[in-house]
């Protein structure tokens, strides 16, 4: 099962002190806006987004059809397909992609501690 780029999702109270805090770390920005309320930041392969007020817990994120990079990949498993093999397995999910279209959709997750996982396809 393929994925796609892996980041942390960090619900935060105070981006601008987060990213301040993360970037001492050697993280850089690389999208979003600040006072958009949220933030990519990177180091190396390394991803995490900072989101203010709109999460209420961390979440795993992955991201089929891209790279650490954000970049478009070749032959990647679309969303959809991936929803259909958890399922298959008993995996329940929280939200689900429409099955009936093609391109960019989401589903979330629960593990059995209570992370969320969120797939979310941008291609």
């Amino acid at each position: 099962m393929q994925l796609g780029a892996f980041s942390v999702s960090l619900a935060v109270k105070d981006i601008a002190a987060s990213r301040a805090f993360y970037e001492k770390f050697g993280f850089k920005n690389t999208m979003g806006d600040v006072a958009h309320n949220w933030v990519i930041l990177k180091n190396g392969d390394h991803v995490i987004g900072l989101f203010q007020g709109m999460f209420e817990k961390n979440i795993l994120t992955f991201n089929p059809g891209w790279d650490q990079n954000a970049q478009k990949v070749d032959g990647f498993t679309d969303i959809r397909e991936l929803q259909r093999q958890l399922k298959a397995q008993g995996v329940p999910l929280m939200t689900e992609a429409d099955e009936g279209t093609t391109g960019p959709a989401s589903f979330m997750a629960v593990d059995p501690d209570g992370n969320p996982i969120l797939v979310d396809q941008h291609v």
